[in-house]
């Protein structure tokens, strides 16, 4: 009987965090840090101001954790794009699929996204510290992947690729708005979503391999 409470007090309690957390993304990411109260967090999902205190310490701990709960670990990023028997094009594919994997998750991926780009406008250290942790050791990876599909070392030029390989999924990701006024079919569901991934692994792939013509004619 007593595990059987246990268990559902921890169930409980899991959807409490998780209704707070739906709740700061969405009052975060429409007023900002500054212009939303805890007690305004605690009302809109149904609970007691001190549960914040509880499960996050403190309005800046819930803030961090609505930005970051949701993102998956580097490491598995990387695993996506990063196996030693992938050809260029599984490498290409699996990078996409992971930087795209987020919008998948629908209503909360978009509330996530809209805190990010909050979080842009309005920083309050935590993109500097995924920037210096997350975003640069997926980058650095990614950059080993090129540069060994090219047999070239990591250089300028290779970075440079990285860069613009990751701006054709940046766009889809901060760029959606105008996405969906522009073509909306194109963001229209999960399936529409996915057949970005082998569309943009074909055009990261056609700017790699004329990377790879430009060395080589320079080498000649």
């Amino acid at each position: 009987m007593i595990d059987k409470l246990t268990r559902k007090s921890r169930a409980d309690g899991e959807q409490s965090r998780e209704r707070l957390l739906l709740a700061a993304m969405k009052l975060f990411g429409e007023q900002g840090f500054s212009r939303t109260s805890t007690r305004e967090i605690a009302l809109a999902a149904g609970a007691n101001v001190s549960a914040i205190s509880y499960y996050f310490g403190d309005k800046a701990g819930l803030y961090k954790a609505a930005l970051t709960d949701y993102l998956p670990p580097p490491q598995k990023n990387i695993e996506m794009f990063d196996q030693p028997g992938f050809t260029l094009r599984q490498a290409l594919e699996g990078y996409y699929a992971q930087l795209l994997g987020p919008l998948l998750e629908g209503d909360e991926a978009e509330l996530c996204l809209r805190l990010w780009l909050r979080e842009l406008l309005e920083p309050r250290g935590v993109w500097a510290e995924e920037l210096n942790t997350g975003i640069r050791a997926e980058h650095m990876a990614f950059a080993a992947v090129l540069a060994r599909h090219l047999g070239v070392p990591v250089d300028d030029d290779v970075h440079r690729l990285v860069h613009a390989c990751a701006a054709f999924g940046v766009h889809l990701m901060m760029g959606g708005d105008v996405i969906k006024a522009l073509t909306p079919q194109l963001l229209a569901g999960p399936d529409a979503l996915r057949n970005w991934i082998p569309r943009l692994a074909d055009y990261a792939e056609a700017i790699v391999l004329a990377e790879q013509q430009k060395r080589q004619k320079g080498a000649v």
